[in-house]
């Protein structure tokens, strides 16, 4: 907590939040909060409850600024980088990217765990550590997600979340076995934890297991229907048309280069294709491209070399769409970020243009 010392009418203010948020009355939370800062506006605990408030009642902006001030007023306050952290990671816009968000909940837990190493907190610089793994796995880095899940498993390492992200992390690196061993641990623990039925079915359906897996997924969307909603699941004639329908909302020039270049469709992707790079492409990719980027061969002709083929995954691509009209936008934007990569753009450089 701060090391300000708080007066007697900001301290029964933020007691009344405190009082509040336990027994779940999240709009007195937030006008207790609002009246402490008022009290106090230079009270970073204030401003961190009343941002916490805001956060739980979906007013992203305004928490997002009650966070930030908050941390300007007091950046070693290790409650404060905790909820700040978590902020970033649960709470993400959808009129923002998802990476802006991420990186800043990733700066924050390693800004937090360096200070609850000095500090001699164990189990706070645990709980940053896992914070640090779940933004890391997020943004693609899941190498770097089980180095820091070592660090977070050290004060209980039978916590649910670290098995959880641990299962995550091996499942995005196409460690399936283990996955499946850390998410079976999970469900046994947690079986209302909605994200690993969803990844076990995932699982369950590259082997083949084609009713484990609908028992699964099935699973997590009654758990969890706004996070997995049912797939699409249309007809392979008709996910052509809405492929056919998003090749005609292309710009121009991008339709020119996919005039050269086979587009596919495959039910989910092959282990060839995940495994061909390293660290290995996520069994959830929604599309790629096979070829050699424009810049890595020896022609000047830009016409040869285009890959010979984008492949699309149907399942994949269904998952992430409510309707058709989101899975034909999933599929323009799938082939935009292909196309980036056949110009010889990293991820970094397609989310710098949108193309992520």
């Amino acid at each position: 907590m701060s090391t300000r010392r708080a007066g007697p009418e900001l301290e029964r203010l933020l007691e009344e939040a405190a009082e509040a948020f336990d027994r779940g009355d999240l709009e007195a939370a937030l006008e207790s909060s609002r009246r402490a800062c008022l009290a106090d506006p230079r009270s970073a605990e204030a401003l961190h409850h009343r941002a916490a408030a805001q956060a739980e009642l979906g007013r992203l902006a305004e928490a997002r600024r009650d966070y930030e001030r908050a941390l300007d007023l007091d950046p070693d306050d290790l409650q404060l980088l905790l909820g700040a952290a978590d902020f970033h990671l649960r709470w993400l816009p959808e009129d923002e990217p998802d990476r802006t968000w991420l990186t800043r909940a990733l700066e924050l837990a390693r800004r937090g765990a360096r200070r609850a190493d000095r500090a001699g907190e164990p189990e706070l610089a645990a709980e940053f550590a896992l914070l640090q793994a779940s933004a890391l796995r997020q943004l693609g880095d899941a190498r770097g997600a089980l180095e820091r899940l070592g660090a977070a498993a050290g004060a209980d390492p039978d916590d649910p979340e670290v098995s959880l992200e641990r299962g995550l992390a091996l499942f995005e690196l196409c460690r399936l076995e283990e996955a499946r061993a850390e998410l079976e641990r999970v469900v046994r623990d947690a079986p209302e934890e909605a994200l690993a039925h969803h990844t076990l079915g995932l699982i369950a359906e590259r082997r083949g297991d084609r009713r484990e897996a609908e028992r699964r997924l099935s699973r997590a969307t009654r758990l969890a229907p706004d996070e997995f909603p049912p797939p699409v699941g249309l007809p392979a004639e008709a996910f052509d048309a809405a492929v056919e329908e998003a090749l005609r909302a292309m710009p121009e020039p991008v339709r020119g280069y996919l005039a050269n270049v086979a587009v596919a469709v495959e039910d989910i992707p092959a282990e060839a294709d995940l495994l061909a790079s390293d660290p290995p492409l996520s069994p959830s990719i929604l599309g790629v491209f096979r070829g050699t980027p424009l810049g890595q061969k020896g022609s000047m002709d830009p016409w040869s070399h285009f890959p010979s083929s984008i492949v699309l995954y149907q399942r994949n691509l269904e998952r992430v769409a409510r309707d058709r009209r989101e899975l034909v936008e999933e599929i323009r934007a799938t082939l935009l970020h292909e196309v980036g990569h056949f110009l010889g753009l990293d991820e970094e450089e397609l989310w710098q243009r949108g193309l992520d």
